[in-house]
């Protein structure tokens, strides 16, 4: 499997896209076109989507076509050199891509070897379910499956802060609650700017900021770039 999956498209202050650029250009050296997936889109187009990323693309020498151009999606997945899930609302995306029957073809891509590149929702979706996104749920998919190509949870966007005044749960207490219900999964916190390669069944970090590692019944751990991280993969 090669897989890379990137916490957040945009750093404050920064051009859409523009700091994993490098790492995903990297990532699909000898490729020259993506099947992407723009079903996270909620408040613009599909059309605009695939502009937006093909503008940021165009400086790796990638074509992008998105997914809803085609006659048979499943028949563009099957044929991708490499598929790209964009970020935006996850049960939208979900909704869609299971409409579509879209997950399982891409399970079966990326064991193949086709490479994976999602952000925010788009790793959400490589993860075995849903539930560990931030986002609200607009629409009602199937079910909260996912792709499953990775065995744990990720949280993307993780954020420590609990800002002055606000009385609401953490980031922290929303995955505590979910690993006191689903006790034997793993939840990954990615913090901003910050991405997870999978290559084969070696998993690295990447980024400036250390991810956090919830499971139940254990402390909470901080990892940083270069630890071993196998252990997330069984």
């Amino acid at each position: 499997m090669r897989l890379l999956l990137i916490s957040n498209s945009t750093n404050a202050g920064e051009a859409y896209l523009k700091y994993p650029i490098g790492r995903i250009g990297e990532f699909l050296s000898g490729t020259a076109e993506v099947v992407f997936i723009p079903y996270a889109a909620v408040t613009f187009s599909y059309d605009e989507y695939e502009t937006k990323v093909q503008n940021r693309f165009d400086e790796i020498g990638v074509k992008v076509r998105s997914v809803h151009r085609f006659a048979d999606p499943l028949k563009a997945v099957a044929q991708a050199e490499a598929i790209v899930v964009g970020g935006g609302n996850t049960f939208a995306l979900a909704s869609q891509m299971q409409a579509q029957e879209l997950m399982e073809a891409i399970r079966k891509k990326i064991v193949s070897g086709t490479p994976y590149v999602g952000w925010s929702a788009g790793s959400n979706v490589a993860c075995p379910t849903i539930c560990t996104t931030n986002d609200m749920p607009i629409v009602q998919p199937e079910s909260f499956r996912a792709i499953g190509a990775i065995p744990f949870q990720i949280n993307p966007h993780y954020l420590d802060a609990n800002p002055e005044g606000h009385a609401g749960e953490t980031r922290e207490q929303r995955i505590l609650e979910y690993i006191e219900v689903n006790r034997d999964v793993d939840v990954v916190g990615l913090r901003e700017g910050c991405m997870l390669s999978v290559e084969g069944e070696r998993l690295s970090l990447i980024g400036p900021r250390p991810m956090r590692i919830f499971h139940y019944g254990k402390p909470v751990r901080e990892m940083q770039a270069g630890e071993d991280l196998q252990f997330l993969m069984r």
